[in-house]
C-alpha cells in the first residue's frame, strides 16, 4: 500500500509519523513542502488541510500524527497498510 506523508523537516510530528512508519518497515513517500507552494498546493488539496503532517495510506487520507498514533494503538493502522 503506498503511504505518503507530507511536511517538513523541523516540525517533531512530522518527524514522529517518519519515525512510526520507519519503526513499522513502511516504505512512504516522504514529501517535504517546506518552500514549494506546489507542493503545499497538492498536500491542500487532497487534504482539506493545511496544517502539516497530513499523511495517506493508499487514497485514504489519514490524517496527521495524532490519527496516525491511535490508528496504531487500536491495531486499525497494520489493517490499512495490508490493504
Amino acid at each position: 500500500m503506498k503511504v505518503t506523508v507530507y511536511g517538513n523537516t523541523t516540525c517533531p510530528y512530522c518527524g514522529a509519523a517518519r519515525l512510526l512508519l520507519t519503526k513499522k518497515s513502511v516504505a512512504f513517500d516522504d514529501i517535504v513542502i517546506t518552500g514549494n507552494s506546489e507542493l503545499r498546493n497538492e498536500m491542500l488539496h487532497r487534504s482539506g488541510n493545511s496544517q502539516i503532517p497530513q499523511i495517506f495510506i493508499g487514497d485514504r487520507h489519514v490524517g496527521g500524527f495524532d490519527e496516525l498514533s491511535a490508528l496504531e494503538t487500536s491495531g486499525e493502522l497494520d489493517k490499512l497498510l495490508a490493504g
